[in-house]
């Protein structure tokens, strides 16, 4: 693709899978632009973002405002001619002013077949819910409100296996939607391709998970406990309590047949142990 002056708006690996898929197009960001370095890990040293590390390999800027409310925020957004503003896993708001300024406005790259599946976690929520049918990846002309700009182009990805892992799910819709924008880019550049406006008759949302979303009932339906293990797979995770109220956590299961099977588990306070082991050594859980 010819040259265009891009802006990238992302911040942890999930970008960075689309980021690579994009590349493999030939679409490069001219900047990219994702939130501040956080402290991470037992040391809490100062960590940039994913995004950032693949950008700076390639020697692409970086801008990482706090914010982007006005144009002292970040002066490099709002003095520049932009082409287009590509957005993907960057929770910043972005105002009014900056959605609308580049001379094809801001597109985004929604890990769901909008508009079912809007909001913070279409992935998880899809294998949590069972939605096996809304898995895909929708390339929207970003709005005002929440997933709910107007399509310009969708893609269903088909699963051999239901359900998967959450971080396998992540990383193939997110580098589908890398392959989706290569195919879609040129032609929105270009013109021709015209935005379909979502039926929000058809909508549904998504929230955001917490901790205690992870809890599972050993008693209830195994498959809908596979379904929990798989969509909470790396945070927050799946756990139960014990007769003790201690925090067991499961680290390692899989189905065989119907039946919901316990590999391994972190009981709170100690290390990895079987799940057989656990069970000998704490009786009934």
């Amino acid at each position: 693709m010819q040259h265009k002056n891009i802006a990238f708006f992302g911040t942890p690996h999930l970008a960075v899978y689309m980021l690579e898929e994009m590349e493999k197009e030939g679409i490069l960001p001219s900047v990219v632009v994702c939130a501040p370095d956080r402290p991470a890990g037992r040391k809490m040293q100062l960590t940039p973002p994913p995004v950032k590390v693949w950008a700076e390999e390639r020697d692409i800027p970086v801008l990482q405002p706090e914010t982007l409310k006005t144009p002292e925020d970040a002066p490099a957004l709002y003095n520049s001619e932009w082409d287009v503003f590509i957005v993907a896993a960057y929770n910043i708001i972005i105002p009014k002013t900056l959605l609308y300024l580049p001379k094809h406005n801001t597109i985004n790259i929604h890990p769901s077949l909008l508009p079912k599946l809007r909001g913070p976690s279409p992935i998880r929520s899809a294998i949590l819910e069972d939605a096996r049918e809304h898995v895909g990846v929708s390339i929207i002309e970003l709005d005002e409100k929440i997933d709910h700009g107007a399509l310009l182009a969708q893609a269903q990805v088909e699963l051999p296996e239901w359900p998967v892992l959450g971080n396998t799910l992540d990383e193939l819709l997110f580098r589908e939607g890398g392959r989706l924008l290569g195919e879609a880019l040129p032609l929105w550049l270009q013109g021709e391709l015209q935005p379909d406006p979502q039926d929000d008759t058809a909508a549904t949302y998504t929230k955001k998970f917490e901790k205690a979303d992870g809890e599972i009932d050993l008693t209830a339906d195994d498959t809908e406990n596979y379904r929990k293990y798989c969509a909470m797979d790396g945070w927050p995770g799946t756990f139960f309590f014990d007769k003790n109220g201690k925090r067991v956590k499961i680290t390692a299961a899989h189905m065989e047949g119907e039946a919901f099977v316990i590999e391994a588990v972190i009981p709170e306070g100690k290390k990895e142990v079987a799940w057989n082991t656990y069970k000998r050594q704490c009786g009934d859980v």
